[in-house]
């Protein structure tokens, strides 16, 4: 089902059972596979590839129980130009996605992210609330990326890497803060970073480090609590 308030560039092909809601713009040369859903007022750039069963655009939602309301009234989903979006994933609506961005399948980006030129986000990755993401970063399968954190340029994060933003663990009424990473900082595979703390610019974090305090520029710390090698 293709609204009549869509707006749709040339060479774009479209699977089966896509469903493409009112005032929807998409470029030219996109690719949209079976039983993709596109939400109203999503725009979408040229040269891009959705592929099936996707989400683009979702509202979010809420209950009662929970502390941090999300805002019903973000801005539209923007996706840019040569974007590829893998089987399954996610995209909601008051996100920024980038020139040259990769998003493997079952990925889950919630509102308010902005995901920087040529980055790759992996797998089964879940992106939170108000996060930014630089560059030529790479996120790779299964890691969480909690709400309110900060990835700049050119970092490398591996598998199933963990964050946390509430340092009372939703018994406080404590301000929520990620984990700033600093460009070109690499993160081994199983890490755990804490609330709050910083990883400084090409610090290395060795596989299953629990990172409670900052990492200094350059520093290479790994175990539990992480500890630089020098010290």
């Amino acid at each position: 089902m293709i609204h009549n308030k869509a707006v749709i560039g040339g060479n774009v092909k479209l699977g089966e059972h896509v469903i493409i809601e009112e005032n929807v713009r998409i470029g030219d040369n996109v690719v949209i596979g079976n039983h993709v859903v596109i939400k109203s007022g999503t725009r979408i750039g040229d040269n891009v590839t959705v592929e099936d069963l996707s989400v683009l655009g979702k509202l979010p939602a809420s209950n009662n129980k929970m502390a941090r309301k999300p805002n019903l009234s973000a801005p539209l989903l923007e996706i840019h130009d040569q974007v590829t979006i893998g089987c399954n994933t996610v995209l909601y609506s008051g996100s920024v996605i980038c020139q040259g961005v990769f998003i493997g399948d079952l990925a889950s980006i919630r509102e308010n992210v902005k995901i920087g030129e040529e980055s790759i986000v992996g797998r089964n990755v879940m992106v939170e609330t108000n996060t930014e993401i630089g560059k030529r970063v790479t996120v790779q399968t299964g890691t969480y990326i909690t709400a309110d954190m900060v990835i700049e340029d050119e970092v490398f994060i591996g598998p199933c890497c963990s964050t946390s933003n509430d340092k009372y663990m939703g018994r406080r009424n404590y301000p929520h803060k990620g984990p700033i990473i600093k460009k070109g900082a690499r993160i081994g595979n199983n890490a755990t970073l804490l609330p709050g703390i910083v990883i400084g610019i090409g610090g290395v974090v060795g596989a299953g480090a629990v990172v409670t305090k900052d990492v200094l520029d350059y520093k290479v710390v790994v175990g539990n609590p992480a500890r630089a090698l020098d010290e």
